[in-house]
């Protein structure tokens, strides 16, 4: 039997490494589940957050550098997770390190969206910005309701929304992997902004839309593993 392939996952917003576990849940035959971690949270919860996306993408340039010298891999991120996984793999090309299999992006429109930059979520007080979060899904309702867990989180929160809505696109050589991006019917992205992902890739992008709203990834669980289980088994 082949070696399995390492998928390596960038958390959403607010995320940290454990986030993905009701994604992937269960063993893959064909890839391991790699998950990296943000500063000033879950396993690293005594460092600083920083929202300067720079610092960021060489930290997880970092944390790669074990999986970069092992056998093939491909690179998972949803939102904002979406956007420092594009990032990071200019990073691994800068650096002459063999590239990903494949890229998976969720729930994120195009580097080059303007949208980004019109979003200020980060700068709400703090009511609104709760109902920001409340509207974006994904956090259960006994987070939502414990008052402690919400000041806990909501500095996290939002340092990572700052991170993507201060983000300034530079463009760059497109890249010669494939890329499969999906969202969610109900997200608040525009398909201008998600074709997007197009000029950042030589392969045709292979895009796909599925119901639900911005973690709409929880709801179609098996679709999102067999999607990618299928990609890295025909590459």
């Amino acid at each position: 039997m082949s070696e399995k392939i390492n998928l390596v996952c960038l958390p959403f917003a607010g995320g940290n490494r454990y986030s993905y576990r009701p994604l992937f849940n269960e063993s893959s035959a064909i890839f391991n589940v790699v998950t990296l971690e943000y500063p000033g949270r879950g396993t690293r919860i005594f460092e600083e957050l920083t929202a300067d996306i720079n610092k960021l993408v060489n930290d997880l340039f970092e944390q790669m550098k074990p999986v970069l010298s092992k056998g093939d891999y491909a690179l998972y991120g949803h939102s904002l997770g979406g956007l420092l996984t594009y990032l990071l793999v200019l990073k691994i090309r800068e650096n002459n390190y063999k590239s990903p299999r494949h890229v998976f992006i969720t729930g994120a429109s195009g580097p080059s969206a303007p949208s980004r930059q019109t979003k200020k979520f980060h700068l709400y007080p703090h009511k609104e910005f709760i109902d920001e979060v409340i509207v974006l899904g994904g956090m259960p309702d006994e987070i939502l309701q414990d008052s402690a867990m919400m000041e806990f989180l909501e500095p996290i929160l939002r340092n990572d929304f700052k991170v993507s809505e201060t983000y300034v696109h530079q463009a760059a050589e497109p890249l010669n992997i494939p890329f499969t991006v999906i969202t969610g019917i109900d997200e608040d992205l525009t398909a201008e902004d998600v074709l997007l992902w197009q000029n950042e890739s030589i392969p045709a992008v292979d895009f796909k839309q599925l119901d639900g709203n911005h973690f709409f990834i929880m709801e179609h669980r098996d679709f999102i593993i067999n999607a990618i289980a299928e990609k890295l088994t025909n590459n």
